[in-house]
């Protein structure tokens, strides 16, 4: 019987080999987590793969592509009062799990880890690392490294309580840049967001980029500040996006996404209470530099 306090999401869409790769790794930790697999429709033979390869390993298939939504389905669907994110070419530094599980014992308050992440086969570490432990927003008392308002989705680890109060990934976004809007719903709900580069995971992508993923990323960065942020700010970022596009097709392509969308974002929109806005502003700040 397993009884580890923390499981393994994994949403996947067309991507069997690199899955099953990081099944392997994911099934022979220590830990031994259990993992959910949230299928995407894929076409390829991902359905047929996990259950003959890995038979441990549970299965949700989807009969329609669910984006980032797919990840709130698998928290919904495990019982561990924990649950890490993994992607289908990405796994997680044997040990790392129970150090976060320890981490998420001993500071109630703390809603998402956001790990250390080791790229590729030379193992080089991502450049995220730096920006996350140099976070301006410092190290509340009540947290075990410093605070920030971003993180890698496949390397993160929740509170599935804080994660499910503050509602999961927003369906707007589908994927790309969806983290941002997650760490801003926790932290303006009282959750603590914090980097812990004790917990460490390990991300293989696959080399050549995926189509449309810079358009969705500036699209989705758009409507997150729509969601969330000033109204004078979202205007002028528009505008801004607006002035690239008759050079930038992504800009182009972004825009108009993001236009598609807007009256649903509008809907949506929950600004953010004054603390949290002021956090997001000088995270921000060190984003720009000097």
């Amino acid at each position: 019987m397993n009884d580890s306090p923390i499981g393994v999401v994994i949403a996947t869409r067309d991507r069997a080999d690199s899955l099953a790769r990081t099944l392997r790794a994911l099934t022979s930790l220590p830990e031994r987590p259990p993992v959910l697999v949230v299928d995407n429709a894929s076409t390829d033979h991902t359905r047929t793969m996990v259950p003959a390869l890995f038979p441990q390993v549970a299965l949700m298939p989807l009969p329609e592509n669910r984006g980032a939504i797919a990840r709130n389905l698998g928290v919904a669907a495990m019982e561990t009062p924990y649950v890490a994110f993994s992607d289908d070419d990405s796994w997680w530094e044997p040990g790392s799990l129970e150090k976060a599980a320890d981490l998420l014992d001993a500071h109630p308050r703390l809603g998402l880890i956001a790990a250390h992440t080791l790229v590729g086969p030379e193992e080089d570490p991502d450049p995220l690392n730096d920006l996350l432990a140099g976070s301006p927003l410092g190290t509340a008392r009540d947290l075990p490294g410093p605070q920030v308002l971003g993180f890698l989705g496949c390397a993160s680890v929740v509170r599935r309580s804080a994660f499910l109060d503050a509602g999961g990934f927003h369906p707007l976004l589908f994927f790309g840049a969806e983290e941002t809007l997650l760490a801003y719903d926790l932290a303006a709900r009282g959750w603590g967001v914090a980097h812990c580069p004790e917990v460490v995971a390990h991300h293989h992508p696959d080399p050549s980029p995926r189509s449309g993923r810079g358009s969705r990323v500036l699209r989705n960065e758009l409507l997150t500040t729509w969601l969330r942020r000033p109204l004078s700010l979202a205007a002028r970022r528009t505008g801004a996006l607006a002035a690239r596009t008759p050079r930038d097709p992504e800009a182009r392509r972004a825009l108009l996404g993001a236009l598609a969308r807007l009256p649903s974002a509008v809907r949506a929109r929950r600004p953010l209470p004054p603390y949290t806005e002021e956090a997001a502003r000088r995270v921000e700040g060190q984003l720009r530099g000097p």
